[in-house]
């Protein structure tokens, strides 16, 4: 009985020690390079009403909000973006030859984010030029709302419209008592973003089988969106890229979704660069 129970335990102490003294398997390979792409949703402020998601904005001009914006592009920069990308139409020259007019001293900025965030952190990194990748749309957004009111179904989508409004509203609330970065924090967070995007998918139940004015809607955006990060990802040609995409928040969760979704793509956020510049 000894005997078999010493057996055991050399044989189970024969299968243990060898493999105890090889060496431990090497850790897993690490990560291809990915190029990475932030997108930064902003509010319009030169304040043009393009979308639904534009606030009243203040004088971004006045010397308060210069030195914010300043805060802004310092903290933007922690990023290393090698281009920066910007809403307007892709292909037009007129965004590049403002910005090279901008290098040489002949432009001043102007309220327009594209200029008072593009620009001025391109020149503060050294950049040549920015670019454009935004892709104009048709959304027959009269459709639903004709749709809406030929079914009773008008009190709903006043209801989406007005928790738009009171999105915005909030948004102007925030900017007044608070920094264009912390705004743009609050504008920016998970939460937000998916509250905004939800307000899309909300408009796309109105509808029935074979008349689907929502559902048609949020598909013109969704392909406006997915044209975008096609030109952006135009831009990123290599590993070595950093692509900053500053656009209107209203893009900002559906471009963030397909980014997210290009495994050869890292997705970055606007909260990353802020913790790691916080004092510890």
């Amino acid at each position: 009985m000894r005997l078999r129970s010493f057996c055991t335990f050399a044989l189970a102490l024969g299968a243990v020690l060898p493999a105890a003294s090889q060496p431990a398997p090497a850790g897993k390979p690490a990560a291809p390079a990915r190029a990475e792409v932030l997108v930064l949703g902003v509010y319009h402020m030169a304040n043009p009403g393009r979308d639904v998601f534009n606030m009243q904005a203040d004088d971004v001009l006045a010397p308060r909000r210069q030195a914010e914006i300043e805060q802004l592009t310092a903290v933007l920069a922690k990023f290393r973006p090698t281009k920066i990308a910007v809403e307007g139409e892709a292909g037009d020259d007129r965004i590049p030859k403002r910005y090279a007019d901008y290098l040489a001293g002949k432009h001043d900025l102007t309220r327009n984010e594209i200029e008072q965030i593009g620009f001025r952190l391109a020149k503060a990194l050294g950049h040549e030029t920015v670019y454009p990748v935004d892709v104009e749309g048709d959304f027959p957004f009269q459709r639903l709302v004709n749709y809406a009111k030929g079914t009773g179904r008008a009190k709903e989508l006043d209801a989406i419209l007005g928790d738009m409004g009171g999105m915005v509203k909030a948004q102007d609330a925030y900017l007044a008592s608070h920094t264009v970065l912390e705004t743009l924090l609050y504008m920016n967070s998970d939460e937000k973003v998916a509250e905004g995007v939800g307000l899309y998918y909300r408009q796309g139940t109105i509808g029935e089988p074979g008349d689907w004015p929502g559902a048609d809607l949020v598909s013109d955006w969704f392909r406006r969106n997915m044209r975008i990060y096609s030109n952006v990802v135009q831009l990123a040609s290599s590993p070595a890229e950093r692509v900053l995409v500053v656009f209107g928040a209203g893009h900002l969760g559906w471009l963030q979704q397909d980014f997210a979704a290009n495994p050869n793509l890292r997705l970055r956020k606007l909260a990353e660069l802020v913790e790691a510049t916080a004092p510890r």
